[in-house]
Formats: C-alpha cells, structure tokens, sequence
C-alpha cells in the first residue's frame, strides 16, 4: 500500500489546501466554535473538503480520520491497516491571530504508527514531509539538518504553555545554556525533528491528528515522541483520540 503512494502527490495535496487557506486568511473572516469550545473557520472547512474530498477519491481503499469530518466509532475503526489521519488546520488559534504558525496536516497510519507525514505551513513557505524508508525532508533538504547554536534549545507552545510543562523545562539538567522557543501548531515537533531544538515537552492535550504528520517526521529523522514517563512512543487509531502527555527528543 504504502510503495503505490508518492509523497509527492500527497505534498501538492497540501499545498493546494494551503492556497485556498492562504485566500481566507487574507481576508476577514467569521469564526463559529464547536461544542468543545474550540474554533472553526471557513478556511478549516474549505480545506478539509480539499483533503478528503482528493483522498476519497484517488485513494479509495483507504479510510480517513479527519478533525473536522464527522468522527467514526472506534468498534468501525479499530481493525483499520491503513488509514489518513488529517488536521485541515493544526493551529487555528494561530490562525486566527494572524501569526503565520499553522500547518496543514496529513499522514498515513499503518497499524498504529505514522509512515508519512506532510506538514505545511503556508504562510512561512515551508514543506516538511517524510515517507518510510525515504527519509524526511525540509523543503527538500534532508533532516537532521546541523546546527551552528550550541545552546540547548527547548520549544514549547505558545497557546497551551502549562504550568506542568514550566516545571519540566526547569527541571532539565544540562551543561549548555537553556534557550526556549515558543511556536504554534505542529512546527514545534518539526523543530526537534530537524535539528532546530533538542527537546519539546507536552503536557497539555493534544489529539492524535495534531501529532500524526509530524510524527512520521520525526520518525524518519531518527527521533522519537515518547509518552511522558515511559520508553513507549506514542500511538494512533486508539479508542481515545486524546494523546497522552509526551516528550519529542
């Protein structure tokens, strides 16, 4: 399954959405919020319907697991082998703040674990994006990338800095000068994953289709997203959506 996708489908895919994101994103805009009190715009639906709308039909076979499509019960997804796991927009309160820090997400689950990932941030102009076995890749430049900083730069969110995460951070024992960074959406995994920042702590909620793309990133970068406290990574496609508290290092 994975061998007949060509990464590169999957990242105009994304860019497409990022264009018709980019075309409300320069406007004014109305936003509605949904019963968990989180926001909704015209541009997550428009691009979701972009995404699903290409997926269902160029790859039909394989189901999708979308953050603004109606959910599916896990007794109808749980013996899924492959399914795409999609945030139309990972960040929307970057979004709406007009700060640039929001990515399209989309990955590819293969029984539990993300074996591709694009992640877009179209206002920053820049395209993560990894595939198994091919490695991963920021606008074309193969990850890591080496860092000139010898500081250790720790990334955290800047919605949702807990007082969990502040504890954490403070707590780290290193010999280098801590730096902290602070970045919407799922930048922040993509920073630790291309070499940018060492660490990035989660102790605040997440849901699987904000790691997902990411993940495979990170995966094919030779690092890891660990639950907090364990030497497990993180899975997908669970009953419970919600992540677990984690550490991308």
């Amino acid at each position: 399954m994975l061998s007949n996708i060509d990464i590169e489908d999957i990242k105009r895919l994304a860019h497409k959405a990022g264009d018709a994101i980019m075309s409300i994103y320069e406007k004014d805009f109305s936003i509605e919020y949904k019963d968990d009190s989180s926001p909704l715009t015209q541009a997550d639906i428009e691009a979701n319907n972009i995404i699903c709308n290409y997926l269902q039909k160029n790859y039909p076979e394989i189901p999708i697991l979308s953050e603004e499509s109606k959910q599916i019960p896990y007794v109808d997804r749980k013996n899924w082998e492959y399914y795409w796991c999609v945030d139309p927009i990972d960040g929307t309160k970057e979004f709406i703040k007009k700060n640039g820090e929001f990515t399209v997400n989309i990955a590819l689950i293969h029984k539990n674990n993300p074996v591709l990932g694009v992640v877009y941030a179209p206002v920053l102009d820049l395209m993560y994006y990894a595939k198994e076995k091919e490695g991963a890749f920021r606008n074309g430049e193969r990850l890591p990338i080496q860092r000139e900083d010898n500081s250790y730069t720790i990334v955290a969110s800047k919605s949702h800095m807990s007082n969990e995460t502040q504890h954490y951070i403070d707590k780290i024992a290193t010999t280098k000068k801590k730096k902290l960074v602070s970045m919407g959406s799922s930048l922040k995994i993509c920073l630790v994953a291309d070499g940018s920042a060492d660490i990035y702590p989660r102790f605040a909620p997440t849901m699987e289709w904000d790691t997902a793309a990411a993940h495979a990133i990170v995966r094919q970068s030779k690092k890891k997203i660990l639950e907090y406290n364990s030497s497990e990574e993180i899975h997908y496609n669970k009953n419970d959506l919600l992540n677990p508290w984690f550490i991308v290092k």
